[in-house]
């Protein structure tokens, strides 16, 4: 009997907090909506002033985010300056990974619960499909993981766990005041941009990382919110925690124009490495997605594998800001050190993220981009010492290398460089870099780290962020199978009377052992009006045998390019093991089917998403 009381006082109280959030959600959503619907210039004006309180909200947001995983770290590791020597050959630091790997394991499988997108990649698939609205109940739990993480040595970083915190609050407020998906979306976007500037101290990178990640494009309208949330959360970080950039390093000089192209040499090797940076990302998340072993456990053996690295390595732990500032400061590293650096930062990080630890993979990039840059710079030196070469300078450059070829954001990694060391100096360098960089990952692996796990569920965006729906319907799903393609052998005159009845603008035509050998069009038959015998005429004789083929398996964008060509109305669809073999037929009217069906498709992801 007590029981089903306390079960009843349950029910009321839930139901009691639920019509207090209801109606609050109500007021704010009335007095928005007469701020913005009753004067013309108000909209602007309320709008900057959401984006005013979620920059305060992101940049206080990501200070406590930041004081909690120091916190833990400075506990265990004994804090962020500790000379890394005292931790070599510790034992302890094998264990302390582990047991941050099960706690978090344990928050996620019983708290946080399963999730489709971790980080970026779920603000991107929400800004595509979902106007900008993120799930909100979980942000704070997953802080608090991420915090853990961090603190515990995982070989993750701080940068995505603080944009998700800037996007949720942006999503949030614009739920809150049920604004439109497009407002929405912005306001996510301007939450995206005071997160970067609140982590890096960075407003012009937070803003261009928006454009170039979120929206994907140089949007009008919300580029001024964006820009204000931005600069607001720089303004109130640096009033808490002083105006320096994120690594303190000696002044940069390009000393020789002949550096340049060891500059484009360090591009060439930055793409590969980015390119296989993305790849293990998504590899070790298949990987530890096949282990049928409880999900606490994963976090745990990750942590194992980071903990038996650090006992060699233990500038791997953590964030490596420490060790990232070093080597900008040129301090004494041996090629071999920095490159064994580079391999395991590239590989810890996937498997840190793909088993279960909540972080980013955008400070694992800087960090392997220095140590790159920095071996790199200490062979150039030995081999060339009459160019009087500056090894730091040459990890400057690799960390935005590394950056633009992981995230395929080349703007973002110029500013955020320029912002990090105040230096605008290392312009050439970085361009000749980047690019390269930028040039090879993308031929490599054509999706960044954050649209690879998308695009092998079906979501394929463009520039970035705006959805293709095209791109998630196949040629098979939309083609016509009962096509009763032409003799080569037909007469042609009887072929212009089938077309006329059927109102047909192109069959197919096949030869006596039914393999395709051509289609005949409504152009090929105005060629033969002109011939004096078409009635004795045969369709082999002025079919079209210089084809245009689809395949069952591609994409309806994909088969589309192919027709806008030529301007053709139909594709004849063949195998692709066997291309003579006609399995159908692709009309333009079945492509504006597919658009529809695609829209369909794409309401559907919306609000009944796919299972992991």
């Amino acid at each position: 009997m007590k029981n089903i009381e306390n079960k009843n006082i349950d029910d009321r109280i839930e139901a009691a907090r639920k019509k207090i959030v209801l109606s609050l959600r109500l007021f704010f959503a009335r007095k928005t909506k007469q701020c913005l619907n009753h004067q013309p210039f108000s909209e602007p004006v309320t709008l900057a002033g959401i984006a005013i309180i979620v920059g305060v909200a992101s940049a206080a947001g990501v200070w406590l985010f930041k004081q909690m995983f120091s916190l833990p770290f400075r506990t265990v590791f004994g804090g962020f300056n500790i000379p890394v020597e005292l931790l070599h050959h510790n034992w302890i630091v094998i264990l302390l990974p582990v047991l941050g790997g099960i706690s978090v394991g344990l928050i996620a499988q019983f708290i946080i619960g399963k999730e489709r997108y971790p980080g970026i990649s779920g603000v991107m698939e929400a800004a595509a499909l979902n106007g900008g609205r993120l799930e909100c109940r979980k942000m704070p739990v997953k802080t608090v993981a991420s915090a853990l993480s961090i603190g515990s040595g995982a070989s993750v970083g701080h940068g995505d766990p603080s944009v998700q915190i800037g996007a949720t609050l942006g999503s949030m407020s614009g739920q809150l005041m049920r604004l439109s998906d497009e407002r929405v979306r912005s306001l996510a976007a301007a939450g995206v941009a005071a997160g970067i500037a609140a982590s890096f101290n960075a407003p012009i990178a937070g803003l261009f990382f928006a454009l170039e990640i979120i929206i994907g494009k140089l949007n009008v309208n919300a580029f001024g919110i964006v820009a204000l949330a931005s600069v607001i959360s720089s303004a109130v970080t640096q009033a808490i925690s002083g105006n320096q950039p994120a690594f303190q390093i000696p002044a940069y000089e390009l000393n020789s124009l002949y550096e340049l192209p060891f500059y484009l040499g360090l591009g060439l090797l930055a793409g590969p490495c980015a390119a296989f940076y993305v790849y293990l990302h998504h590899f070790t998340r298949a990987m530890f997605d096949k282990w049928h072993i409880p999900r606490w456990i994963k976090p745990g053996i990750a942590g194992l594998a980071v903990g038996i690295s650090g006992f060699f390595l233990p500038q791997i732990f953590g964030t490596g800001y420490v060790t990232i500032e070093d080597i900008l400061n040129g301090k004494s590293f041996s090629v071999s050190l920095l490159l064994f650096l580079v391999f395991a930062k590239l590989a810890l990080t996937p498997v840190c993220i793909g088993s279960g630890f909540y972080g980013g993979v955008f400070t694992p990039a800087l960090f392997s981009g220095a140590a790159l840059g920095g071996a790199y710079g200490l062979v150039i030196q030995q081999f060339f010492p009459f160019l009087d070469i500056s090894p730091p300078a040459f990890a400057m450059v690799g960390m935005a290398a590394v950056l633009a070829g992981t995230i395929h954001a080349p703007i973002t990694s110029f500013i955020l460089l320029f912002e990090m060391v105040h230096d605008y100096r290392i312009i050439l360098p970085l361009m000749f870099a980047v690019n390269a960089s930028l040039f090879l990952s993308w031929h490599l692996q054509k999706d960044s780290v954050y649209t690879l796990g998308l695009t092998r569920r079906g979501i394929r965006l463009k520039q970035g962020r705006d959805i293709d729906i095209l791109d998630t319907i196949t040629v098979g799903e939309v083609m016509v199978t009962d096509v009763v393609p032409l003799q080569e052998s037909d007469s042609l005159e009887t072929t212009i009377d089938l077309f006329i009845r059927t109102r047909n603008s192109g069959l197919p035509v096949v030869n006596n052992t039914d393999e395709l050998i051509g289609i005949l069009t409504a152009q090929d038959i105005d060629r033969a009006s002109n011939e004096e015998n078409k009635a004795v005429s045969t369709v082999g004789e002025f079919c079209t045998r210089d084809l245009l083929l689809a395949y069952p398996d591609e994409t309806i964008a994909e088969a589309l390019q192919r027709i806008e060509i030529r301007n053709i109305g139909q594709l004849p669809v063949v195998s692709r093991n066997n291309p003579n073999r006609l399995v159908g037929l692709l009309r333009d009217t079945d492509i504006g089917r597919a658009y529809d069906l695609a829209l369909t498709r794409r309401k559907k992801i919306r609000y009944y998403p796919p299972a992991s």
